[in-house]
């Protein structure tokens, strides 16, 4: 009887480890199904909300019309924005360019906007901005290990161009007043090109620039003198330096602006002074 009675005791904890047994073997199918559900679901909530995301959103300019809901850009803005450097991300890389803001005030046909397109070279000047009475031009270039973005406003001189010389002489780090070496009228009129620039700007350096050189020798050697000796004299009363160019034959274009940043970056390089008259004068 006491042999009986153990077996059944031992039987029936058997009987009941194994019931424990399947009741956590069937525990744990549960739990591994509802973590495979619970993985199936967060991948698939995962691929929805990549696919309404998209790719990651870009900056981009917003465009100058009356539907947008910021003030119209400036002129100046909009010529800065259109020529910036954009990289796919929308992040402007042109964080260590300078910008020099260059102003060129004179009479209408004498060289003014060919004087720029030689210095600036064609491809630029075909993304030119224009607008009546007003061209903006640039040129990037390296100066002592920096960039520097010229912005060449040239203004058209003609009546109607006179409203933009406020705009286009502010900020100005030079003002490049123009005339024709052939043309004593337009000599005459650099005075008041000067007084208009000053009166908009007075820290700017000026610079006097007679343009059409490769004509001017052709003229008799005693109008080239005269011409000269006015040249100098308006100079000296502007405190500006006079340099005789041609475009044509890119006579002192590019010296005039490496000028211009020598001044502005207190630079070693100098120009020599030339008063022989035939040649391309350079006075200071």
């Amino acid at each position: 009887m006491a042999k009986n009675k153990i077996i059944h005791e031992t039987t029936r904890k058997m009987s009941q480890l194994c019931r424990k047994v399947v009741h956590v073997n069937v525990r744990w199918g549960v739990l591994q199904r509802v973590s495979f559900v619970g993985h199936f679901f967060r991948f698939i909530w995962g691929r929805l909300v990549l696919c309404s995301v998209g790719k990651p959103a870009k900056y981009r300019r917003l465009p100058f019309g009356d539907s947008s809901p910021f003030p119209a850009a400036t002129v100046e803005e909009r010529f800065m924005q259109e020529h910036s450097t954009v990289m796919d991300s929308g992040y402007d890389t042109d964080s260590d360019l300078v910008n020099l803001k260059i102003s060129l005030l004179g009479d209408c046909d004498i060289g003014k906007t060919t004087f720029v397109i030689k210095y600036v070279g064609n491809e630029q000047e075909k993304k030119s901005l224009q607008m009546e009475g007003l061209n903006l031009m640039d040129k990037t270039l390296f100066v002592e290990g920096a960039r520097i973005s010229c912005c060449i406003w040239d203004v058209a001189g003609d009546k109607r161009s006179l409203d933009q010389i406020p705009m286009a002489c502010k900020d100005a780090v030079a003002v490049l007043i123009m005339f024709d070496l052939t043309s004593r009228s337009t000599l005459n009129n650099v005075v008041g090109w000067y007084s208009e620039a000053r009166k908009w700007n007075k820290t700017a350096i000026p610079i006097l620039i007679g343009t059409k050189f490769d004509d001017f020798v052709r003229l008799p050697p005693n109008l080239q003198w005269t011409i000269v000796t006015q040249a100098r004299a308006y100079a000296r009363a502007m405190n500006a330096t006079l340099f005789f160019s041609s475009a044509t034959h890119n006579i002192n274009v590019n010296k005039i602006f490496k000028f211009i940043m020598a001044k502005l970056f207190n630079l070693p390089w100098k120009v020599e002074r030339n008063l022989r008259v035939g040649e391309p004068i350079i006075d200071f």
